[in-house]
């Protein structure tokens, strides 16, 4: 899940889709009615985690750094080489991503609404 308005998170979106060879991962914005079911069945408070949140179905989620780490392990190749950065606490890191997801809107600007995808991604939605 990720913030359906947010340039930032649209582009990383539209890189994981792009790096998404074995068609594992399936998108919907926080803000989308399904986005919103799967936060509330999970018990999850977005209001202390905005962030991109990776659900993994009857196992986990995962948020922030952790999401973006457990998602290039999916990439495989030389994407593993960044799994050196599991060895940086989980603080340290949310620390860095917490700072560029305060000042994503400023930084890379706001769409007014959530992207719609192209009829070739359409499926890659929930």
């Amino acid at each position: 899940m990720f913030d359906g308005v947010c340039n930032l998170c649209n582009g990383a979106i539209q890189f994981v889709i792009k790096h998404d060879k074995n068609d594992v991962f399936r998108y919907a914005a926080l803000q989308s009615e399904i986005g919103q079911k799967l936060i509330h069945d999970r018990g999850i408070d977005t209001s202390k985690l905005d962030s991109i949140i990776l659900i993994e179905p009857g196992v986990a989620y995962y948020a922030k750094s952790e999401a973006a780490l457990e998602i290039t392990k999916a990439f495989g190749g030389l994407w593993a080489a960044l799994q050196i950065f599991q060895w940086v606490p989980t603080s340290l890191r949310d620390v860095i991503y917490d700072f560029v997801a305060k000042n994503r809107y400023r930084w890379f600007g706001k769409k007014d609404q959530c992207m719609i995808p192209t009829p070739e991604l359409q499926a890659k939605f929930l």
